[in-house]
């Protein structure tokens, strides 16, 4: 995540629900805990060069680098890596629990797959995940602070791999999260699966950013505009830019690149104000945000989202068919979707339990 300055179950919620004005539901406001020492790192780890010496954050402008094939081959290593531990993160996620409990967690599971937790020490930054609770826009610091009943917690992890950085990130669900919350999380994660089901070569990068303006404008929600998306490869921030705003931003997606596309989608205004410690990002109106985030390759002919399907997953396959022409138009009570030309469509659904593995 660079700043731009420097299917939860789904619920039936009506049209008037989400143009609310004002109703930030029921929620805790997070106030900054007590920061644990730096976790130790063993001499055999892989490091990027960030942890010998002191270095700003990389520059997001330039030229988007296309990778080679053994490239890509070692970022779906780290990518898989990070999509993995995240998804474990669900076993330690509940109330009770501190953020500096959760970032030991992810800490010990990335040294023991051999790998570097990509934000320690990078810009400075003392520990290493990000944890973002309720009001905490992004960037948060894992602290002493006890997960409470009813918070949303975005994880945000990287890790530095063979050479790579893989990165990726959930805003998780604790207890009994009220209807406003869970409307928040749903619909941000369905914004960034949107926004990458854009993606393919020739398409222009701003593309992403005018989707999700219309998509927040749609659903009564805004966005965080100061925190991008960015290239990924062997170091942690580079170009592109991915807005996730309204924009004119030139450049277009080509075979090759990889990038994050990780929109801040919140239930109040888009202000937000950055903490003493430099880092922790928090709404400026006590709004709580959500986050979600993926590392995308573009190829020839499609998309590819990193991680891959495992044992015990469950999900939905459900296919929509026409006789006539894709494009369909969503009527007035927000929810109805009508073939423009009239034509009909047929629908099956099934939930599946994983058991294969599908690769990045």
């Amino acid at each position: 995540m660079r700043s731009f300055l420097f299917k939860i179950a789904h619920r039936q919620i009506s049209q008037s629900f989400f143009k609310k004005k004002n109703d930030f539901g029921k929620c805790n406001t997070v106030s900054i805990g007590n920061i644990s020492p730096e976790r130790h790192v063993p001499n055999y780890i892989n490091v990027p060069d960030y942890y010998h010496k002191a270095m700003g954050p990389g520059s997001t402008l330039g030229l988007p680098e296309i990778k080679t094939e053994l490239q890509i081959k070692k970022m779906r290593e780290s990518c898989r890596l990070a999509a993995d531990i995240l998804k474990s993160c669900q076993e330690i996620i509940k109330v009770g629990v501190t953020t500096d409990e959760i970032d030991r967690f992810v800490h010990e599971k990335i040294i023991l797959a051999k790998a570097y937790p990509s934000p320690l020490r990078y810009a400075g930054f003392p520990k290493s995940i990000c944890t973002s609770v309720n009001n905490v826009a992004c960037h948060g610091i894992p602290d002493d602070r006890p997960l409470q009943d009813g918070d949303i917690i975005n994880v945000d992890i990287t890790v530095f791999y063979n050479g790579f950085h893989g990165d990726c990130s959930k805003t998780f669900l604790v207890g009994d999260v009220d209807e406003r919350g869970l409307y928040l999380v749903q619909k941000t994660e369905e914004c960034l699966l949107d926004c990458i089901s854009l993606c393919k070569p020739n398409v222009e990068f701003n593309k992403i950013g005018n989707y999700v303006h219309h998509f927040c404008k749609k659903f009564g929600l805004n966005t965080i505009p100061a925190f991008i998306g960015h290239g990924i490869g062997s170091y942690f921030h580079g170009p592109p830019e991915i807005l996730h705003f309204k924009n004119k931003m030139p450049g277009k997606m080509t075979a090759g690149m990889t990038f994050t596309i990780e929109p801040i989608l919140t239930l109040g205004g888009p202000e937000i104000e950055i903490q003493e410690d430099g880092w922790t990002a928090i709404s400026v109106d006590g709004a709580r945000s959500a986050q979600f985030e993926h590392t995308i390759l573009i190829t020839e002919t499609k998309n590819k989202m990193p991680g891959k399907m495992t044992a015990g997953m469950t999900f939905t396959i459900e296919p929509i068919l026409t006789l006539g022409g894709p494009e369909i138009e969503i009527q007035e009570d927000g929810w109805t979707a009508v073939s423009v030309d009239g034509a009909r469509s047929a629908q099956f659904e099934h939930t599946l339990s994983q058991k294969l593995v599908m690769k990045f």
